[in-house]
């Protein structure tokens, strides 16, 4: 009859992804003639469980570099936007002991798509980002406990390592030579 021992420990057990786009309206002081750049910078986010859900908090910077007055002229106009992106999970245990620690990384970090000027001398910049979120828990494993014989051949035999061999291969001046250099 075997042996079996229930082992505690941490695993990822539930994963979630989500690919956002989302679009931004800013509003520069001049009335743009024509769109030259756009880039974002500066993100950060946070993330939390909430139910089977990861709630990722973040927000980053969007520079929009344009020119005005027929484009004589040209600015940068900065806007922070913040957002909140809820990642379903899907669960690969259903006996967790605990769940709580949250781990989100980004997989593409939030990119300006398209960048072009609305009616209304308004800015529309479309934005796309993407996340994974795992969640470890403590999850309970059962392992087979065998009892059984190791062969002569297995490498867990050390008896054939002379001690002697051993301080003949060791320099006990290393560390004074190396002190001298």
């Amino acid at each position: 009859m075997a042996d079996y021992r229930e082992i505690i420990t941490k695993s990822i057990v539930a994963k979630g992804r989500k690919f956002t786009q989302s679009n931004h309206t800013i509003n520069p002081p001049h009335p743009p003639s024509s769109i030259l750049g756009c880039w974002i910078i500066n993100h950060s986010y946070r993330a939390r469980k909430q139910g089977k859900k990861v709630e990722i908090v973040g927000q980053y910077d969007i520079n929009v570099w344009y020119s005005h007055h027929d484009n004589t002229k040209t600015s940068v106009v900065t806007e922070t936007v913040d957002y909140a992106d809820v990642i379903k999970l899907r669960y690969r245990d259903s006996d967790v002991i605990d769940d709580k620690e949250v781990v989100a990384r980004v997989i593409q970090q939030p990119n300006c798509v398209e960048a072009e000027i609305a009616k209304g001398n308004k800015i529309v910049v479309n934005v796309e980002r993407e996340f994974l979120a795992e969640v470890i828990g403590e999850t309970k494993v059962v392992v087979n406990i065998t009892q059984g014989n190791f062969s002569d051949d297995d490498d867990w035999d050390f008896d054939d390592v002379d001690d002697d061999e051993l301080e003949e291969e060791i320099n006990p001046e290393f560390l004074e030579s190396s002190k001298e250099r």
